[in-house]
């Protein structure tokens, strides 16, 4: 697991997997979610269980939750991490919106990765005006730190996400950029036990980075061409990037959020479908990302002072 690796001195659980799978064809993902319905909800009911020894043998003074239903507890603080305080699934929005609020309401807080007014970036996903949820906005959250280097890369491609949507856009990439006229950092976002590398005249393709090559990179790249993700959003917000996004297909999430960024001129997108090479010219219309920093309050961490 990446962040075994990223933090190799700090134990680790595993939690039970949602099992969650995602279709070649992004119109099924919602057919295909209700189908994962039986397997997600087995998996919080263990995850539970699991959570409640952990806070037990490892003597736990609070729980922070990522977008894991399950990880709470009745007997410690439990704060809950999410931009979906709306979860859109086009038709069935409002029932989504409403089981994911219902679920958050079990903690004690929820911590928005955002800034509670304009300008924002997750709109209408981590803006709702609900006082059962006791929200707090954490404001933009990133790992990577703005750094002055020399441009190495014209483009760097990130590649994540759920298979098999993360394989057919690196293999759609591959083809398109076949002929681009720049240095091309390719980044797969795969673990394997033997890593792959191919370097040729203008085109490096590596499997993955760690968070100090990561933000490296980042820092060091003209373009960044990637998923519409909201981490990825923060982070190059956090960065200060010029950025072309292409939305997961049938993720309403990252279609929303590529579409907020297109109509602030902030960064163009493409559907998976459509992209091309030429594509990339739309960036020459778009001003790409300022950058943000945010200190964090840390009086929110008081929630979790013992009695």
């Amino acid at each position: 697991m990446l962040l075994q690796k990223e933090f190799p001195v700090l134990k680790t659980y595993i939690l039970p997997s949602y099992n969650i799978k995602y279709p070649k064809k992004g119109k099924n993902l919602k057919y295909k979610l209700f189908l994962s319905v039986p397997s997600i909800i087995s998996a919080v009911k263990k995850e539970r269980r699991l959570v409640t020894q952990i806070i037990e043998n490892e003597n736990i003074i609070g729980v922070i939750s990522d977008n894991r239903f399950g990880v709470l507890s009745k007997k410690v603080p439990s704060v809950y991490i999410t931009h979906q305080l709306n979860v859109l699934s086009g038709k069935t929005s409002f029932i989504t919106s409403k089981i994911h609020q219902i679920i958050i309401e079990q903690f004690n807080e929820c911590w928005v990765p955002d800034v509670e007014q304009e300008p924002n970036f997750s709109g209408n996903l981590g803006h709702f005006n609900e006082p059962n949820l006791n929200l707090k906005y954490l404001g933009i959250l990133s790992r990577f730190q703005y750094q002055k280097l020399e441009i190495k890369y014209d483009l760097l491609v990130l590649l994540s996400g759920p298979e098999p949507q993360r394989t057919l856009l690196e293999n759609k990439l591959l083809i398109e950029l076949k002929n681009y006229k720049g240095t091309i950092l390719f980044v797969r976002g795969v673990l394997n036990i033997k890593p792959k590398f191919i370097e040729t005249n203008n085109f490096k393709v590596v499997d993955y980075l760690l968070s100090s090559e990561l933000e490296k990179a980042i820092n060091q790249s003209k373009i960044v061409l990637a998923r519409s993700g909201y981490s990825t959003i923060m982070d190059l917000a956090a960065l200060g990037k010029k950025a072309f996004f292409i939305p997961t297909p049938g993720q309403f999430e990252q279609e929303y959020l590529a579409e907020i960024l297109n109509k602030k001129f902030i960064a163009p997108f493409a559907t998976q479908q459509d992209f091309k090479l030429i594509s990339l010219e739309e960036l020459n219309k778009f001003s790409g990302f300022k950058i943000h920093t945010t200190r964090i309050n840390l009086e929110f961490f008081n929630l979790f002072k013992r009695k």
